[in-house]
């Protein structure tokens, strides 16, 4: 199956606020784990910051730790949350709910996916299928997702996949002549 182009159009990306597994360096993939007080605060911060942005559409993954990211920057914006289940984080098989480890570089580099899980090209796929819905929306867009989703945007945009993307922290996605900015 190939994989479909990544729409060029400009959006904002948030991935969730803090749960405690972030904070133990654990695996969280496909496992519903909710964000701690850290996580809330995050959310909190990040609304704030997308104030006066524009935004128009919020679309989230449903899984709780980016669905309730979402919803307290809708609250702050008066905006609804539109889930897409393609938006959810990487099933990661066996490998959820343990640390980190050096299986994840050669993953992303498209080496095979832990027992149970999805390969990257496979989430590559699922993750710009649903931000392609996404921004099918009006614009400006904001998308609340996870961070290893993040990656495979990042590879379907042409840009280093490999680098991890902060907690509730709002990056805007801006495709250009050379490429795609993110900042």
């Amino acid at each position: 199956m190939t994989l479909a182009p990544l729409a060029r159009v400009s959006f904002w990306y948030l991935r969730h606020g803090e749960t405690d597994w972030n904070a133990q360096g654990l695996s969280q993939g496909s496992m519903d784990i909710p964000l701690n007080p850290t996580g809330i605060a995050q959310a909190r911060a990040a609304a704030e910051q997308l104030r006066h942005k524009g935004i128009k559409t919020i679309v989230a993954s449903p899984l709780s730790r980016a669905r309730v990211t979402a919803e307290i920057v809708a609250e702050a914006l008066g905006l609804p949350v539109l889930l897409d289940p393609d938006l959810k984080e990487v099933n990661w098989g066996v490998q959820e709910g343990q640390p980190m480890a050096e299986w994840f570089a050669d993953w992303v580099a498209g080496g095979p996916a832990p027992k149970g899980g999805e390969t990257f090209a496979e989430l590559q796929r699922r993750a710009v299928a649903g931000v392609n819905r996404a921004l099918l929306h009006p614009s400006a867009v904001l998308v609340v997702a996870h961070g290893a989703l993040f990656r495979g945007l990042r590879a379907a945009m042409g840009v280093e996949a490999n680098r991890r993307t902060r907690n509730a922290v709002p990056m805007w996605c801006a495709p250009g002549a050379e490429g795609w900015t993110i900042d």
